[in-house]
């Protein structure tokens, strides 16, 4: 959501409606008219047009036979584009296919982007429920997952406070913390056990885990890393379940500093 105060003098305001306009298509799989979008957007038909056009000639959106717009391959490609400079160094991305084949549980790295907490990275493994919200780019629900957690407990009392007043403590299920206190007694004994787990506070039936891989002064480069499986599983193996992911850290750790080094 855009912060209408935060809105710089310099705004360019064909490029700021043109991603409006990309946005709305996204929005709709089956496609939008000319005249939808306009209304979406809140433009002229003119401009509107325009816009469009311009997207499509670029390959951002596509024109079908009955003349509604849906997103085009480029998205596709600045995806991928944005998976890849999430993940970093190739050998970052073997350690967590190698920790998801061993454990048979998906894995999943992630980090503070543009201040918010999201998903960089993930390798599905064959026991874990599968989660479609849990793709790169995803960057909700920090205060319900494991791997948000992780990262909140890097941060000081106040920073914590201000993160939750800005994007909310959402309720995922019925047992999702949605007081700063629940969630700060909940750090507490992640930080005891070594290890910050949430069972079916995103998903029911779904139990995660993470532990932090790099501690830095730059919350930018802190970088957690969490697995996910059925919640029965974590009742009986949370032990087995610290001590892979503690192991799988370190690899990534270690995978991250040589890729680093490489390219140094």
């Amino acid at each position: 959501m855009r912060d209408p105060l935060a809105e710089p003098s310099d705004l360019i305001r064909s490029v700021s409606r043109a991603l409006r306009v990309l946005e709305s298509v996204g929005r709709a799989p089956r496609g939008l008219t000319v005249k939808q979008i306009a209304r979406r957007c809140e433009l002229t038909v003119a401009t509107t047009y325009h816009l469009v056009r311009t997207l499509a000639y670029e390959g951002y959106v596509i024109r079908r036979e009955d003349g509604t717009y849906i997103v085009g391959l480029e998205i596709a490609d600045r995806y991928r584009e944005l998976v890849s400079a999430f993940r970093g160094p190739p050998a970052v991305g073997e350690a967590l296919r190698r920790a998801a084949l061993d454990t048979g549980y998906t894995h999943y790295l992630g980090r503070f982007v543009g201040g918010r907490i999201a998903v960089t990275a993930s390798a599905e493994g064959a026991r874990s429920p599968f989660v479609d919200d849990m793709a790169p780019g995803f960057d909700e629900g920090g205060h319900a997952t494991a791997l948000g957690k992780a990262l909140l407990a890097t941060l000081t009392p106040d920073q914590r406070a201000r993160y939750l007043r800005d994007y909310g403590m959402r309720q995922f299920t019925p047992a999702t913390l949605v007081t700063p206190e629940a969630l700060e007694a909940d750090l507490s004994a992640g930080e005891r056990r070594g290890m910050q787990i949430e069972m079916g506070q995103f998903r029911q039936g779904l139990a995660c885990a993470a532990v932090l891989v790099v501690a830095d002064r730059d919350i930018e480069r802190r970088l957690v890393l969490a697995c996910s499986l059925p919640a029965a599983e974590m009742l009986t193996s949370a032990r087995v379940v610290r001590a892979k992911l503690t192991g799988a850290a370190r690899n990534v750790a270690e995978a991250l500093s040589a890729g680093e080094s490489a390219t140094a």
